[in-house]
């Protein structure tokens, strides 16, 4: 089954590369574009509001801004029509419109949309159940480029809470060891952010027992492997029943 694709925010960075990605995949077609930029060349149509699309699709990948959200769920609950939702950035009243959409269309929003960080999701899960109790001290480290403002990044907190829920929620994060002269406590998860040059993202997550040392590492060298996520999940996402939903949904083993 050919899935047709709406992508809101197709010239922007992540726009591009998932015009490029889709283009080699025998599954899917980028049938329309929104972006209020409309005289960049496509090889489909562009609208410069998702209001004035009159394109027949099967599923929406969002890579816009939080400026533009309001109108593509007013889209999507008129139409029913699935999206993925890659903007980050949301208000509170935001998300809560979003939970409205969900009623009247299936929507799935990840803090990472790679295939990777979501299988690396699960698997802490499992490890945490086995070295948590073990005594294991559990550290986080991440690195991004020196443009990134934020600290720790979304993703290192969501591999942080995958840990912290497998183990009944019962650690707390510690960013900084540098005002306190003590040892470590025992239900700590420690998170430390590096920021420098280009790097596109590296997330390690450590757990260190005694005599051993395990460590589960994930690195992306480029944005494609987003690209690659987002049109995974809207594979996934075509002709599903409203709700919400998320990429370990995508990820199933």
């Amino acid at each position: 089954m050919m899935i047709k694709i709406l992508l809101h925010g197709c010239n922007g960075k992540m726009g591009r590369m998932i015009t490029e990605l889709v283009k080699n995949d025998e599954n899917a077609v980028i049938a329309a574009g929104v972006d209020t930029f409309t005289e960049v060349p496509n090889e489909y149509p562009v609208f410069g509001t998702i209001g004035s699309c009159d394109v027949e699709t099967d599923v929406i990948i969002d890579f816009s801004n939080a400026g533009a959200m309001d109108a593509l769920l007013d889209y999507c609950m008129e139409k029913k029509e699935p999206v993925v939702l890659c903007t980050t950035g949301l208000s509170e009243g935001q998300m809560k419109k979003l939970d409205e959409t969900s009623k009247q269309a299936a929507v799935l929003k990840s803090a990472n949309m790679s295939l990777g960080i979501n299988l690396l999701l699960k698997l802490l899960r499992d490890a945490a159940k086995v070295l948590g109790p073990a005594g294991y001290d559990i550290e986080l480290v991440e690195r991004h480029h020196n443009q990134k403002v934020d600290a720790p990044s979304g993703t290192a907190l969501a591999l942080a809470d995958s840990v912290n829920e497998a183990l009944g929620n019962a650690y707390t994060y510690v960013y900084d060891r540098s005002q306190v002269r003590q040892k470590r406590g025992d239900r700590e998860i420690g998170i430390s952010a590096v920021r420098g040059g280009t790097i596109v993202g590296e997330h390690e997550v450590i757990f260190a027992g005694t005599d051993e040392v395990i460590e589960f590492k994930h690195t992306a060298y480029s944005r494609n492997v987003f690209a690659k996520g987002a049109v995974e999940a809207a594979k996934f996402l075509a002709g599903k029943t409203p709700g919400m939903y998320d990429m370990s949904d995508v990820i199933q083993f």
